[in-house]
């Protein structure tokens, strides 16, 4: 679990390209692990450490929604927060080839296209957050302010 990896992701190639000051996290894994286990694994508050949902609306618009790995996704309040009647989960199989990542590695930054981000009113509380760097086994950790060089976001109150 080495702080600074060497290996660059995607994500970090956009956020150095976008001049966008940032940190990384590297830990060894063969799989998925739950965002808890990586902040624990990292040593990091799992308050301060984000995960990437991509949902589906009524109108079959898709959105990518950001919130602490511990809290749960409210369905009524992110649908409400992107203008949609009603939003659900992808699948798992759909993940792939709508974002380019894979279960475990989705980060906001760099996916195939851009879909309407939101991240959760709690980020703010923070000077850094810290979320997928578009990898298994790597992080990064960005300011808000460096956030919004690379993708547009809203931040709302969407966790139950």
């Amino acid at each position: 679990m080495a702080k600074n990896s060497v290996e660059k992701t995607n994500v970090m190639r956009v956020l150095d390209q976008k001049k966008a000051s940032y940190n990384s996290y590297h830990y060894e894994t063969d799989v998925a692990l739950s965002g808890v286990a990586v902040a624990e694994m990292l040593s990091l508050n799992a308050s301060q450490v984000f995960k990437t949902l991509v949902t589906v609306g009524k109108t079959k618009e898709h959105y990518v929604f950001v919130i602490p790995v511990a809290k749960e996704l409210d369905l009524k309040k992110a649908a409400k927060a992107v203008g949609e009647k009603s939003i659900e989960m992808i699948t798992q199989k759909e993940l792939l080839p709508l974002t380019g990542y894979v279960h475990g590695g989705c980060s906001p930054i760099g996916m195939k296209k851009f879909f309407k981000t939101t991240i959760d009113a709690s980020a703010s509380n923070f000077e850094t957050i810290i979320f997928s760097a578009g990898k298994i086994g790597y992080q990064v950790e960005i300011s808000l302010e460096n956030l919004s060089k690379v993708i547009n976001y809203q931040l709302c109150d969407i966790t139950e």
